[in-house]
């Protein structure tokens, strides 16, 4: 059961799309839309088929052959889509800590809104792909309160939620409370522990319970307390787990706020989760930036890149 907007399609021909695709991309210019109406109504576990079928049909790698045929943002796209999905995740890590300078960005947001069963999925596929330790490379680009939080998520040991113990949940609060607002300075410690490893549910009544004993949301005291990376990763931890939708909804929309649009986060947010939970995030974009998914794409990019992107955002809500 998935909430997203691309599904298996039927009835399906890997072949027939290996052959509409080398028809597409064969000879002189391109047939664009062609290449973005198949890629994005498959499902990933299609587009592997038929990644596979044009390579035995045409001994051509298909993903090469994208690259060489499109261009800008459009190309990263499409490619984006045939990445297996399984590797998608562990590929953004990967090159977000490559080269000068980190994207902490990237290590934020995939690491806040991951289940930990995904965590430890990532892991092992960094281990398996790259021949790397993921939790090596991380520790090795990042520092402080920031890398000892990150190091606490890819831990993966979330307690499980098997119902809440309030008297625990008044003393995190309590604790957080004391580490926070009541204290000269701040605890970081407290609030990377708490955070990062009590249940989802338990988290939901803690920050309840914070905000009648101290008179505010538990947001507004990261904020207040904290600032740089670990400040937007305690505020990403926090919003995930109140609701992963809301967190990408407004992921999304900072994207193309404003002047210019940060392309990376919108292709891989809108990749990633478009099997997932795309649905949800498009009703939660709804119901708390006044406009919907699907017009923000449309105002704010343009030409195939755009058709692509509202094929995925799959309808508008208004």
């Amino acid at each position: 059961y998935t909430r997203g907007t691309v599904t298996a399609f039927a009835p399906f021909d890997a072949r027939a799309d290996a052959e509409a695709l080398r028809k597409a991309m064969k000879g002189l210019g391109t047939d664009e839309e062609t290449v973005l109406t198949i890629l994005t109504t498959r499902n990933n576990a299609q587009r592997q088929e038929i990644a596979s079928a044009f390579k035995t049909l045409f001994g051509r790698d298909l993903v090469d052959d994208l690259k060489s045929e499109l261009t800008g943002k459009f190309e990263t796209l499409m490619v984006s889509l045939m990445r297996p999905a399984y590797i998608f995740d562990a590929h953004a890590l990967k090159h977000a800590i490559k080269g000068a300078g980190t994207n902490e960005k990237v290590l934020t947001e995939i690491l806040a809104s991951r289940t930990p069963a995904e965590v430890q999925n990532i892991k092992q596929v960094y281990l398996q792909e790259y021949e790397a330790n993921l939790e090596d490379k991380i520790t090795g680009e990042t520092s402080g309160h920031f890398q000892r939080l990150l190091v606490v998520l890819l831990q993966a040991n979330r307690d499980p939620d098997v119902g809440v113990d309030e008297a625990l949940v008044e003393q995190d609060a309590q604790v957080l409370f004391r580490a926070g607002e009541l204290k000269w300075g701040t605890d970081e410690e407290k609030f990377i522990t708490i955070l990062g490893t009590r249940s989802v549910s338990h988290l939901r009544r803690v920050f309840d319970k914070y905000m009648t004993i101290s008179g505010f949301q538990i947001e507004e005291t990261i904020d207040r307390e904290t600032s740089g990376d670990l400040e937007k990763l305690l505020l990403a931890v926090v919003k995930c787990i109140r609701s992963v939708p809301a967190y990408f909804a407004e992921t999304l929309y900072y994207s193309m706020k404003g002047a210019g649009t940060d392309d990376d986060t919108l292709i891989r947010v809108m990749v990633s989760r478009s099997e997932i939970d795309l649905l949800d995030i498009r009703r939660e974009f709804r119901k708390n930036f006044a406009k919907s998914l699907y017009q923000m794409i449309q105002k704010d990019t343009s030409g195939d890149y755009r058709k692509a992107l509202l094929l995925l955002c799959g309808g508008d809500d208004d």
